[in-house]
């Protein structure tokens, strides 16, 4: 018998004090499969991707035809803040505006996915498992996220190509790029969220007509300052434009944050905005899968 076991078996003495590691142990227990049951999800999840890889070039090819068409449709006609610097340094603003975009739609296949994963008895015959009640959800994120950071690296590879640069240093072009994860990854709850509640994969279609105004109302294309009073300062509140502005300000590209205490505080809204959506979103995704009828 070993020497662990031995001590595990020897009987507590009066100079020892006794210590229950039940509830701990039972917790680490639980904590552990309940990961190992996430990335079993998420390997589902990327299977499926793998033997549809039709899916998969939709959701990357996208992104690349909206950089190009925008990178060079609009960067002829406008100007980057400050009218400077022609069309490659509107491309330079776009470009960071671009990221944001993409991420920010990304929700929508996260919501498509889960829909007609629900529609299709997929998410029944987890529930029937046994596995962990959060084990779907967080396994659909993870697989999320992995898809979200190929998009964003096949989407800067051609942004390099088209004559974008980052002039920030090493480590600013990294936190820049963190930030357009965490945006995504908070996000991914609000789209697993919305996927258990609609009825059908083409009402899932509908959430378009939400998605959109919420990105064209924000920094994306245009500094805030150039838009009327009121609606610069609904954009310039955005979440979207948060993470833009500090994006932009960690490449180290034209930026155009007006005096307003939001956007000269970017960087830390970038990162107060994800946290609280996911500590809204997540639990109310974890609580609508377990309510879902068996």
């Amino acid at each position: 018998m070993s020497a662990h076991l031995t001590a595990e078996r020897r009987p507590l003495t009066a100079e020892r004090t006794p210590v229950d590691l039940s509830v701990d142990s039972g917790d680490e227990r639980r904590l552990y499969w309940a990961l190992a049951d996430s990335l079993n999800v998420a390997r589902r999840f990327l299977t499926h991707y793998r033997n549809k890889p039709s899916y998969i070039l939709w959701q990357l090819g996208f992104p690349i035809i909206s950089v190009l068409l925008y990178g060079y449709v609009f960067s002829g006609a406008m100007k980057a803040p400050g009218g400077e610097g022609g069309s490659d340094a509107y491309r330079d603003f776009l470009m960071a505006g671009m990221f944001v975009m993409t991420m920010a739609f990304g929700f929508m296949n996260t919501a498509t996915g889960v829909v007609y994963d629900a529609t299709k008895g997929v998410i029944d015959r987890f529930r029937s498992m046994p596995m962990a009640p959060s084990a779907v959800v967080t396994g659909r994120g993870l697989t999320d996220i992995i898809v979200a950071c190929a998009e964003l690296t096949i989407l800067a590879l051609t942004a390099l190509a088209m004559g974008w640069r980052a002039h920030g240093s090493f480590g600013e072009t990294v936190a820049g790029f963190a930030l357009l994860v965490l945006l995504r990854f908070s996000l991914i709850w609000v789209g697993v969220w919305l996927g258990l509640l609609v009825p059908s994969p083409e009402a899932a279609g509908g959430l378009y007509a939400v998605v959109f105004p919420l990105t064209m109302v924000s920094s994306i294309f245009v500094p805030t300052s150039s838009m009327p009073g009121w609606l610069g300062t609904v954009a310039a509140w955005n979440p979207i434009s948060s993470t833009g502005t500090a994006v932009r300000e960690l490449f180290g590209n034209p930026v155009g944050a007006d005096g307003s205490w939001i956007e000269q505080n970017a960087l830390l809204m970038a990162v107060v905005w994800p946290l609280v959506v996911t500590a809204v979103f997540l639990p109310l995704a974890v609580r609508r899968f377990q309510k879902l009828s068996r």
